[in-house]
């Protein structure tokens, strides 16, 4: 297998991360993004979403979207992490905080990065004023994660989950930004304090 990605950025560093837990190691293929390589005929006959990263299988196969790159290797590599969850209940949680997590974190968070830093505006229309509304819905997030985390030790319960995966690269993305995990986010500071310490899943 291959996977095509770009190392440093959020979504291939969450693959990354899991990848890590599980102890798998894969041959990477660069994609630059920054050039549009991820743009051309030939990416997006691998990737209809014209997004990295992308599992390339042996059998030449394509799989985009990370979280379903994820789901695909944990299925295929025996272990007992629970990445996804133990039980129904565990497995629901984890599904929805994901979900919370890039509909009100990831997705405002990158909104805010593109419209604001105009990043990539030679292929697509930013807009400072919808850069800005991003990032504030971004910092009214931040919060309801922070009491999420006030009531247990994991993002989705009592397990270390792809849910905290997910909210460790969100955290990581925040620089971009100038969002700082303050004394205001104590719960948050907490978590990602003890993130931190799981070397070297975390860390290259």
């Amino acid at each position: 297998m291959k996977l095509h990605e770009k190392a440093g950025t959020p979504s291939a560093e969450r693959v990354n991360i899991f990848l890590r837990e599980l102890g798998i190691e894969l041959e990477r293929v660069d994609v630059d993004i920054r050039a549009a390589e991820n743009r051309t005929d030939a990416f997006i006959d691998k990737a209809p979403n014209g997004l990295i990263p992308v599992l390339e299988l042996d059998n030449g196969t394509h799989i985009c979207e990370s979280v379903a790159i994820c789901r695909y290797l944990d299925a295929i590599t025996p272990n007992d992490k629970a990445l996804f969850g133990r039980t129904p209940l565990e497995q629901a949680q984890v599904e929805m905080w994901v979900r919370i997590l890039e509909f009100q974190g990831v997705v405002p968070a990158f909104q805010a990065f593109r419209n604001l830093s105009g990043f990539f505006s030679d292929r697509e229309t930013c807009i400072k004023e919808w850069g800005e509304e991003s990032r504030k819905r971004l910092l009214t997030f931040l919060p309801i994660l922070d009491k999420q985390l006030s009531k247990q030790p994991w993002v989705a319960g009592e397990h270390f989950s792809i849910a905290d995966i997910t909210a460790w690269v969100l955290c990581g993305f925040l620089g971009r930004l100038d969002i700082e995990l303050d004394e205001h986010l104590p719960n948050l500071q907490r978590w990602h304090m003890k993130m931190s310490e799981r070397a070297p899943s975390l860390h290259h």
